[in-house]
């Protein structure tokens, strides 16, 4: 059985709706443009996607050279304008984490406010990766089919908003990997501890309306962490950054690989 990268998620704003590409770059702190944009309120606010449901009907692309972001909204309509127009700066806290950004001056609030029914503005984060609590994220499809079997279901896996998503692994068996060096196309990743999950994998990611009570169905099947943390997915930091395309070979490494025979192996 031979792991595969089987989907890429990402998207330039959190909480939008995901892109699906082809292939990513995976540097140091992630893909450079996935999530390096959120959601405020008027006073500076950020927007939580647990509490939030509009957002998912948006999409975005960012063009990191040309530093140029643009959002489509449902009925068709885009804004586009330059994502380096900044306005005042703020500090939010992301998953327990304060993060700096800065409010950006741009064509979208406008539509952002009228489908909210206040005023929304778009911030961008000081430095890339800061909106993630770890560059990466996994799950593999068999963790997603056997919470399907638990509801009865299919179960969409874009509700847990993983940046990679694998093929041939056995349910839940990327948490038997935590701290191994994982090898992803080109890339060398160190897998981390469970991903915790909250409210937003209960929405239907299309609408973004709840329709599927996973924690219960997690919580009933796999317990709970300290208490209270319900888990689904890992987390991952890079060692070796490179590109990644979807078809790719995933590797468990031995204890023996170092990053630089891991790199080695990959070219």
């Amino acid at each position: 059985m031979a792991r595969a990268v089987s989907k890429i998620a990402v998207t330039p704003v959190r909480t939008f709706r995901l892109d699906h590409p082809d292939e990513v770059e995976l540097g140091p702190r992630g893909v450079a443009e996935n999530r390096r944009f959120f959601l405020v309120d008027g006073e500076g606010n950020r927007l939580r996607s647990s509490l939030t449901a509009w957002p998912v009907v948006l999409s975005a692309d960012y063009d990191v050279d040309a530093e140029r972001l643009s959002v489509r909204f449902p009925d068709g309509e885009t804004a586009g304008g330059s994502a380096v127009e900044l306005l005042e700066p703020i500090t939010v806290v992301i998953d327990e984490r304060t993060v700096a950004a800065h409010v950006l001056d741009g064509p979208w609030s406008e539509g952002l406010s009228r489908l909210a029914g206040h005023p929304v503005r778009i911030a961008r984060t000081d430095n890339p990766g800061d909106a993630l609590v770890e560059p990466v994220t996994l799950v593999s499809e068999s963790s997603v089919e056997r919470l399907a079997r638990e509801a009865g279901e299919a179960v969409d896996g874009r509700r847990f908003r993983m940046l990679f998503t694998l093929s041939d692994c056995r349910p839940h068996e990327e948490d038997e990997w935590d701290g191994k060096l994982l090898r992803i196309g080109g890339a060398v990743v160190r897998v981390g501890g469970p991903v915790p999950r909250c409210a937003v994998t209960t929405r239907d990611p299309e609408t973004g309306e709840r329709d599927l009570d996973t924690l219960r169905l997690i919580k009933g099947y796999r317990g709970v962490r300290n208490g209270d943390a319900i888990d689904f997915g890992v987390y991952g930091r890079v060692e070796q950054p490179g590109l990644v395309r979807v078809g790719d070979d995933v590797e468990l490494l031995e204890p023996s690989d170092g990053v630089e025979a891991a790199r080695r192996r990959a070219e």
